[in-house]
């Protein structure tokens, strides 16, 4: 299969203020955001990209331009409302100080393949849309364009994470222990057998060995010699 970079948006207004922006209208990227997105959109030139999908959001639409902006090709951009936020139903524009004294909250942290936001979707609903929706795209990408091509997702951080486990074997309720912060990368190959994941959560590094896509086979007992640059 192809490979997909799992990209958050840069920080936003309502990250800096510790605000559940969910799906609210006019939250944009604020400085330190688009200086987080410049930088990681610098990384990723290095990677001709056959396309960078994206959550509706104006946050991820806004860091997929910076990634767009640097590319030597034209990648295909689509919008993919199944890679957009979790609904927060009523917990959107609350603060996340406030939220902790929410009966739900200890579920969010602990099980939260129980919990079902009031007014808005389940988590396990959540995950299901969006691994549902990369594996679809990694597989047409892969399709048109070779088991090498490599393409980006521009997503959320609970949309990331939930992502990431799936990938990596793991229950729902062990999500909160992935970190995903703003503009960073993680890594994900679809092999035929299992997924592989090369990079969680990374905000520095070269990436141009990725710019060959990554070659299928069994995973090397004792960690192997790694990628190289080409």
């Amino acid at each position: 299969m192809a490979t997909v970079i799992l990209v958050r948006h840069g920080r936003t207004t309502a990250n800096a203020t510790g605000l559940l922006a969910g799906r609210a209208d006019g939250v944009s990227l604020d400085q330190i955001g688009r200086e987080q997105a410049a930088l990681m959109a610098d990384r990723l030139a290095a990677v001709p990209l056959v396309g960078v999908v994206s959550s509706p959001l104006e946050r991820c639409r806004q860091t997929t331009q910076f990634i767009l902006d640097r590319q030597a090709g034209a990648p295909y951009a689509p919008i993919d409302m199944d890679l957009t936020e979790c609904d927060y139903g009523l917990w959107q524009g609350r603060t996340l100080t406030d939220l902790t004294s929410e009966d739900l909250w200890p579920a969010v942290q602990s099980q939260p393949s129980a919990v079902v936001f009031p007014g808005g979707e389940s988590m396990a609903a959540m995950q299901a849309r969006s691994v549902a929706a990369i594996r679809r795209h990694d597989a047409a990408f892969e399709a048109e364009h070779g088991p090498g091509a490599v393409w980006a997702a521009v997503s959320h951080g609970d949309i990331i994470k939930a992502i990431l486990a799936d990938a990596l074997g793991m229950h729902l309720d062990l999500f909160q222990r992935i970190n995903v912060g703003p503009a960073s990368l993680s890594i994900v190959r679809y092999g035929p057998s299992r997924p592989s994941v090369y990079a969680t959560n990374t905000d520095a590094g070269d990436l141009s060995w990725l710019s060959n896509g990554i070659q299928s086979g069994d995973a090397p007992v004792g960690g192997g010699a790694g990628q190289t640059a080409p």
